[in-house]
């Protein structure tokens, strides 16, 4: 497996491997700054090829921030690999995630972070968005570099297979088909509002974690997904327990 390079923002590079057995794609983000800072860090077994993949930018020891959307393996299972290479480096997440996991399964103690809270990188500089359970995990939450417009949307809008670094095709579908697939989103009343907050930002570049990087109307496409799912959750209201209606 080998783990591609391309910058699809400035200073945002994203490190792409494809895993054939898995039929999905395992993207990293890093942000080249001042403070640079490294967003989802693979699974454990990836390590030795993501990370020659990020020294092609920049060494390996500059590295500062290490932070992710929730605790999952392929989001941060290599946290410490990372922070073990990286001596200044520490983790960086929400504060419900530190008090729950990564205050025990991280190396060094990690940084918590507000909802809202800003990480200032130098050129650069990112901004916690808490989204509990969107898509999954309660103590998941992204994050905006508000100086590109890039939005690090963790596993919204993941799609199966193999992609391109950068698209500006339509990415609902796919999403959906893979939502089929892996049933992975938690369907309640407060999923379509979370992500239409997000599309509030108007972001210039969506970065998934499985998929392409999306450069179009990524407003659009946050509130085409909101709906989708709003849709889904009263359908499966319905078969459940009665009609639920999604909050607005």
């Amino acid at each position: 497996m080998d783990t591609t390079v391309t910058e699809v923002a400035p200073d945002i590079y994203r490190l792409s491997t494809f895993v054939p057995d898995a039929g999905i794609m395992f993207n990293q983000y890093l942000i080249d700054a001042e403070e640079p800072l490294l967003f989802h860090t693979g699974l454990r077994a990836l390590f030795p090829s993501v990370s020659a993949a990020l020294g092609r930018v920049m060494p390996v020891e500059r590295l500062r921030w290490i932070t992710f959307g929730h605790v999952e393996a392929d989001e941060c299972g290599s946290m410490n690999a990372w922070l073990a290479a990286a001596p200044h480096s520490q983790v960086a997440h929400g504060v419900v995630g530190c008090l729950v996991n990564v205050n025990d399964l991280a190396d060094r103690p990690p940084r918590p972070l507000a909802d809202g809270e800003l990480l200032e990188l130098g050129r650069r500089r990112v901004r916690r968005i808490e989204t509990p359970h969107v898509p999954h995990g309660w103590d998941a939450g992204l994050f905006f570099e508000e100086t590109t417009g890039t939005l690090l949307c963790g596993d919204l809008f993941t799609a199966m297979g193999e992609a391109p670094a950068l698209t500006d095709k339509e990415i609902v579908g796919p999403a959906l088909t893979a939502e089929d697939a892996y049933g992975a989103t938690c369907l309640t009343p407060g999923t379509g509002p979370a992500i239409r907050a997000l599309a509030v930002l108007e972001p210039e570049t969506l970065c998934l974690m499985h998929g392409p990087a999306y450069q179009g109307d990524a407003g659009q496409a946050l509130r085409d997904l909101a709906g989708a799912y709003d849709e889904r959750l009263a359908a499966e209201g319905i078969r459940l327990h009665g009609p639920i209606t999604p909050s607005a």
